[in-house]
């Protein structure tokens, strides 16, 4: 392709910062003619948005490459390659609205020029219907002086994720964007699992804190699989017979709670009310005193030793009131106190703390993902069976452990009830946040239900080309910018921002920015920081002892 003479047209308010001319239009992407910049000006960058004035619209694309054909030599041309993504309809009036899509495309020698401050503002401020509202989080990466917005309806109306990888700011990110939907909707309600204990203290005046000190979650919420993993396990010789085995124990100490033999009648394994431990311990003895055979014995001694297990186990003192006290599944109090666990972890009422933030970081790793199931399921039976009176957000870091993309990886049932929430929650009133370093190895099903995403710098070839399949084709080329990116910066995609765009978050205040940081080893290095002294509470808290 050989260079052609520029005319350079007589400047209007569509043709100013004239940059080049239309050579090529395939589909959305445009090639273009730059023409030499004078005085020392610059052409485009990658990711720039530039506009194409035709005979009756404004187009806008993105810069996705750059390059010189046949440099230093007589017929060199400068060339740059745009991805279309939406226009402006000059017939409309100087207020006609930006319009996603394309309708009226480029010709042969249209003028290319660089977008005006005015032009970005028309783009990326979104008219607002009825009762609809924006939120900034930070600013354009290409015009500072130009607010990043999310619109909150459609943000978590279809589910939105944050990725990056560890270090480049997606825990600030997070916080970002809810202290700006939180900014707007006093009367939220949203639960945050929070794996590391690092969101207390940037939400600390608007959240009510859960840790595992405080949080209850009894047995008896458990259903029937996420109970058998932590009853049976892998490690029964005999799994299924003891599951047949549990399912009728269980069963049976659940009615004999009920109030009469109707409601008895209705009550199954996986239905959420009180039992006693010590009805488990009575119904085993009843039906060991039956049997003749030591072989058919074997399955109940094994449930009844595990819940004996569980209910010694102080870590556990979370779900199993008493823990700790190596009792053999004696009678404990059995409160039905379902209505007051779900008003603390959903906010109702929500009393100044629209956000409950709950710590899992002292969580048993080996009963998390039943932990995460259990509340996963909780926010979308809660949201159902309260007819979208109050619609929850449901935030999941480190969502790749929890829905994992290796189908012999993760708790199946943690993975069906987020994959639940992402296929059938924003009919219900519940919305989904994943936050993930690895977004490759997240469950394809679950990612490609969030209608926004906000990507932050990504390293890895894998999770790049993961991610690029994930998305639309017109927000491939600005993929190709994560690994340049900044800490703070990231690619905003998808329904709950106006246009897909480059952003830089805004900076938090010091007193609402996560505990994420590295430990300081160079600091703590310098001296000693623990006596043996020291070393005694180290080993109680190790111990889970008080």
């Amino acid at each position: 392709m050989s260079a052609l003479p520029l005319t350079t047209l007589a400047p209007t308010p569509e043709t100013a910062n004239q940059l080049g001319r239309v050579m090529a239009v395939s589909g959305a992407k445009v090639v273009g003619q730059l023409q030499r910049e004078k005085n020392g000006g610059r052409g485009p960058h990658i990711g720039e948005l530039v506009k194409i004035v035709t005979d009756h619209s404004t187009v806008f694309g993105f810069v996705t490459a750059l390059g010189i054909d046949h440099p230093g030599q007589a017929e060199e041309l400068r060339r740059v390659e745009l991805e279309m993504v939406g226009e402006i309809d000059r017939r409309g009036g100087d207020d006609a609205p930006f319009q996603r899509g394309v309708t009226a495309f480029p010709a042969l020698d249209d003028v290319l020029a660089r977008a005006t401050s005015e032009d970005l503002r028309r783009v990326f401020t979104r008219r607002l219907g009825a009762g609809q509202r924006s939120a900034r989080i930070g600013a354009l990466h290409q015009d500072h002086d130009i607010p990043a917005d999310i619109l909150a309806s459609e943000l978590l109306g279809k589910h939105f994720a944050v990725l990056g990888t560890t270090g480049s700011g997606k825990s600030c990110a997070l916080v970002t964007i809810l202290r700006a939907i939180l900014s707007q909707h006093d009367h939220a309600h949203v639960i945050m699992l929070d794996p590391h204990n690092e969101y207390a203290t940037a939400f600390k005046d608007q959240a009510e804190i859960v840790t595992p000190d405080d949080l209850e979650l009894p047995y008896w919420l458990l259903n029937f699989e996420e109970l058998r993993e932590m009853v049976i396990g892998t490690g029964s010789p005999q799994p299924d017979a003891d599951a047949v085995m549990l399912n009728q124990v269980v069963t049976q100490a659940k009615r004999n709670m009920a109030a009469s033999p109707e409601a008895a009648a209705q009550i199954t394994v996986d239905t959420p009310v009180p039992y006693r431990l010590s009805d488990i311990a009575k119904i085993i003895d009843g039906i060991l005193g039956k049997l003749d055979r030591p072989a058919d014995m074997a399955a109940y001694h094994r449930i009844r030793e595990r819940f004996q297990h569980m209910q010694a186990d102080r870590r556990l003192s979370f779900m199993f009131p008493g823990s700790g006290s190596n009792s053999a599944l004696q009678g404990l109090v059995t409160r039905d106190n379902m209505a007051k666990i779900l008003g603390r972890l959903f906010r109702v009422p929500v009393a100044g703390k629209p956000i409950t933030v709950l710590d899992t970081s002292g969580v048993p790793a080996e009963i998390l993902n039943v932990v995460v199931s259990l509340l996963s399921r909780m926010s979308f039976d809660f949201a159902l069976w309260s007819e979208q009176k109050a619609p929850v957000l449901l935030v999941c870091e480190e969502a790749h452990r929890y829905a994992p993309a290796d189908p012999h990886a993760g708790f199946e049932p943690t993975k069906r009830a987020l994959s639940r929430i992402a296929k059938e929650g924003r009919k219900y009133g519940v919305s989904l946040c994943l936050i993930s370093q690895r977004p490759s190895e997240l469950a394809t099903t679950v990612l490609s239900q969030c209608s926004t995403i906000f990507a932050l710098r990504m390293t890895s070839q894998k999770d790049q080309e993961f991610l690029a399949a994930a998305l639309p084709e017109s927000s491939q080329g600005l993929m190709s910018e994560l690994p340049s990116l900044r800490n703070g910066q990231a690619i905003a995609v998808g329904e709950g921002v106006p246009l897909p765009t480059r952003i830089d978050f805004d900076r938090l205040a010091e007193e609402h920015r996560p505990r994420s940081s590295t430990a300081p080893f160079d600091r703590a290095w310098q001296q000693d920081q623990l006596d043996a002294a020291d070393l005694v509470d180290v080993v109680k808290r190790w111990r889970h002892l008080d």
